[in-house]
């Protein structure tokens, strides 16, 4: 049962007694003759509960001491621990515990053995009866505390602490870094004397964010924290060079002229057939500026006369003609002409 008072002797009847307008006690219906039963007994009941009482004081007094009694001893062990962490038996201070140093191997074993320990203590005080008492209830709390302290211990040692990162070797010489893992182009501008480096830093990254450091032989630069470093391909000029961010990409563009070198000119390299396109281009605008007038022979000229389009003759009108006449064919001898016969033409 759940109430810690249903271990009393009498407990039922002493509370159907007491307290006379309760109708229900521990999920059970009181019924009137349970009642009047209690309320008969109540005087034996009474001093029953009243030497229960005073029993359970004194058990609980011991209890009490016997929980600050073995919580002082819990303390006196931690704090042995915590003197000497992982050298029992010997002094870190004399010269011959220097040969009983283990080996890893031997760490390991015993970091196994040590936690095989503790999961059967663990395993132990889960499995061990404790009464209902507040000092139980303690003493199940701190070994919960313990055991999560332990294993943010375990946590922690199982953290990989990252070397810290190695920009220049102690010869003195600059390595290629690239931490933010973002795509990059060097280019030498031989025209212009100078290097330019375009970084594709994230495009709606704060300026900020960004930290840019030009050195003769090398250019840093610290994008959020995180550096990105490159070995120049000649020496530059750090006062002379200029960073700026596209607005369109978003990409960090750096300028770094060169220590050496001259600046050429902006002639620009043209293929064999693109010379000859030039050339005839500039011969026929030049033609088209000069005015030239061309001399043609007047009798030759191929335009049309307008005065000539139609020529005018003379029409003279049509006179009738006189039929032929048809005469007899000499040819045929037998042929006779009969006059009333029309001619046929």
């Amino acid at each position: 049962m759940g109430n810690p008072c249903a271990d009393f002797d009498g407990y039922r009847q002493f509370v159907v007694a007491t307290l006379q307008q309760l109708k229900w006690l521990d999920g059970k219906e009181i019924e009137r003759s349970e009642r009047i039963q209690a309320l008969q007994n109540f005087p034996v009941i009474e001093q029953q509960i009243g030497e229960q009482e005073r029993a359970y004081c004194l058990r609980r007094a011991k209890d009490k001491e016997e929980a600050q009694r073995n919580l002082r001893e819990e303390e006196g062990n931690e704090a042995k621990g915590r003197s000497y962490p992982g050298f029992e038996g010997w002094s870190p201070f004399s010269v011959e515990s220097k040969d009983h140093i283990q080996a890893p191997e031997g760490q390991e074993g015993e970091c196994n053995q040590k936690k095989f320990k503790d999961s059967e203590d663990d395993l132990e005080f889960w499995n061990k009866p404790s009464l209902f008492t507040p000092e139980s209830r303690l003493e199940t709390l701190r070994h919960m505390e313990k055991q999560r302290k332990d294993q943010e211990k375990l946590s922690e040692k199982k953290k990989k602490v990252k070397p810290p990162r190695i920009l220049i070797t102690k010869d003195g010489k600059a390595l290629n870094v690239n931490d933010p893992k973002l795509d990059f182009s060097l280019k030498d501008d031989e025209k212009r004397n100078q290097i330019i480096l375009d970084l594709a830093v994230y495009r709606y990254m704060d300026t900020s964010l960004i930290d840019v450091d030009v050195q003769p032989t090398y250019v840093r630069v610290m994008v959020k924290g995180k550096p990105f470093q490159l070995v120049l391909p000649a020496e530059v000029k750090p006062d002379g060079s200029s960073a700026k961010r596209s607005q369109t990409t978003g990409h960090l563009v750096i300028c770094m002229p060169k220590v050496d070198g001259v600046i050429t000119g902006w002639r620009q390299t043209s293929k064999p057939g693109e010379s000859t396109l030039d050339s005839s281009r500039e011969h026929t605008n030049q033609r088209s500026k000069q005015i030239e007038k061309l001399e043609v022979d007047p009798s030759k000229h191929s335009f049309p006369d307008v005065a000539n389009i139609v020529q005018e003759k003379k029409h003279r009108p049509r006179r009738v003609q006189s039929e032929p006449k048809i005469t007899a064919s000499e040819e045929d001898p037998d042929f006779e002409d009969n006059p009333e016969v029309p001619p046929l033409i």
